[in-house]
């Protein structure tokens, strides 16, 4: 992690975007409140309240304001005055004055649970999002009552606070440390932050229907947002469309994109099964499905009319993902997703001719190996698959028959003991040499092989490859760095050195000799 100069507030700023400087005190202080009960639980009862904190912080701000307004016929206590400029209605009983002087009362989590179905009755887009379990004998008043005072110290939902994605950057940084705490089971909603954000940068969302079918608590449509935002473009030239098949999950994602006032359509149900958008043609697909699902009810799909490709096997849904991907892509739709490595050389089961269909109908478009340790949720590697429905479409230079592979495996840095981030370099680094591939007509930069690095390579090679998209099969190895070093120097060198470390094994004998004399064990001279 990289120090940004030394604000009051000592901020720490790593460089995938996450600021964790109050939000990590905050989630200290959170999670020492926690005592028992089990991370998956305290989740929900923590960010139910901080959304509740959140809108009610954005209804009080302007409440105030029409207050001002009276003489010009505002009414304060009219619910359209605010539907009107996208804030959330929040009735009497679920304002958060009222919690917060209630605090430390046992009913407490009883008027939670009323504020949040009041919440939801006057704001049917909240329908049956809000968690509503606050009363239960099993969750503790004090620390429930410790938990609204520690959240009633920060400000989440006034205009200024908005404008610093004060909520935006409490609630990810929550999630992600619920996705380590909860380990595989947590991280399955969860996707880290720069894994989100190198997706996005590579296939640029900027106009059109974006769709996740697995879309976890949203991050990757959060992630989309940020990035039309940054590079000066306009948030409703793009449309969400996201399925997520956990319903607590979903009640997550829900939350995420509201409390940053994204519109989406956000449907509950299995992407399988019970596919909730059946016509649609993305622009973009964005994912990152459960590795490797082998409890999929694939047996009851063998006649799917999206495994144009061939059927997917019963026991790994990988390859049903992708070609469920394939199917909802338009014409000249782009889709970047994470799958296992398997996916890239895997010949059980019939995946193999079902990547060799897609790879000779020309769709794979990039192929990126991911360095290790990157994500919450499993320890198996994992890599991006980039796929273009039309590689010959006006945007780009013609990339018919061609396949970019980036070996990313060596770049990242640990975070802490287990957990690796790409940086901001990592990812401008891949995202630009992809970008510099397939011709993007604002870029100078040529594109360029670099050994051990990228390769673009021809359907052909990948062929005599046997139709394997390993990046390593085709990046070649790094060239050794040359050695300068004059021959005698490094003699003179490498002898002092081995002098030195000759001399340091006989001091530690003598040491070692000493202390076993010193415990009746003397070693006998030879």
């Amino acid at each position: 992690m990289t120090r940004r100069g030394s604000s009051k507030n000592d901020r720490i700023i790593t460089n995938n975007g996450a600021t964790l400087g109050f939000e990590k005190r905050m989630w200290e202080a959170a999670d020492a409140l926690r005592g028992s009960m089990d991370a998956a639980e305290y989740k929900h009862v923590v960010l139910g309240l901080i959304f509740l904190k959140y809108i009610s912080d954005s209804f009080e701000e302007h409440r105030a304001r029409l207050e001002a307004e009276r003489a010009q016929g505002a009414d304060p206590e009219d619910p359209d005055e605010y539907r009107a400029v996208n804030v959330f209605w929040v009735p009497p009983e679920a304002r958060w004055s009222l919690l917060k002087n209630n605090a430390v009362q046992p009913t407490i989590g009883r008027l939670v649970d009323n504020a949040m179905e009041a919440v939801e009755r006057h704001n049917p887009s909240l329908k049956d999002v809000l968690p509503k379990d606050y009363a239960r004998p099993a969750l503790d008043k004090q620390r429930l009552g410790q938990l609204i005072n520690l959240i009633s110290n920060i400000g989440l939902g006034d205009a200024e606070s908005r404008s610093k994605d004060i909520l935006g950057r409490v609630y990810e940084y929550f999630l992600s440390q619920f996705a380590s705490a909860e380990g595989k089971k947590g991280g399955e909603f969860y996707t880290p932050r720069c894994i989100v954000r190198l997706l996005v940068e590579m296939i640029e969302p900027y106009k059109g229907r974006v769709y996740d079918p697995c879309c976890g608590s949203s991050g990757m449509f959060v992630q989309s947002e940020e990035f039309i935002r940054a590079h000066g473009g306009r948030l409703g030239d793009i449309a969400i469309y996201g399925q997520e098949s956990n319903y607590t999950t979903w009640r997550l994602a829900k939350m995420n994109l509201a409390i940053r006032g994204i519109e989406g359509e956000i449907a509950h149900g299995d992407s399988f099964h019970n596919d909730r958008f059946p016509d649609l043609k993305a622009d973009y697909i964005l994912a990152n499905p459960p590795f490797n699902v082998s409890d999929w009810r694939g047996e009851l799909l063998r006649e799917d009319k999206r495994w144009k490709y061939g059927v997917p096997p019963v026991r790994n849904a990988n390859f049903a993902w992708v070609q469920h991907m394939i199917y909802h892509l338009a014409p000249t739709g782009v889709a970047g997703f994470v799958l296992a490595n398997g996916s890239m050389s895997s010949n059980q089961s019939g995946e193999g001719e079902i990547r060799k269909n897609i790879i000779e109908a020309d769709l794979v478009d990039c192929m990126v190996a991911l360095p290790g340790q990157l994500f919450y949720s499993t320890q198996i590697p994992a890599c991006l698959w980039f796929l273009a429905r039309d590689k010959k479409n006006s945007r780009f230079r013609d990339r018919r028959g061609e396949v970019l592979f980036i070996d990313a495996r060596k770049m990242g840095r640990m975070v802490d003991r287990t957990h690796r981030e790409l940086t901001a370099e990592d990812i401008a680094r891949i995202a630009g040499t992809y970008h510099a591939w397939r011709g993007d007509k604002n870029l100078d930069k040529k594109y360029e092989d670099i050994p051990g690095f990228c390769k673009a390579a021809t359907l052909e090679e990948i062929r005599k490859h046997g139709y394997v998209l390993t990046p390593g099969r085709y990046v070649g190895a790094e060239p050794a760095p040359e050695d300068t070093e004059p021959f005698e120097e490094k003699m003179k060198r490498l002898t002092a050195q081995l002098r030195e470390q000759m001399a340091e094994a006989r001091r530690l004998d003598r040491v070692i000799a000493a202390n076993l004399k010193h415990l009746g064990f003397p070693l006998e001279d030879k």
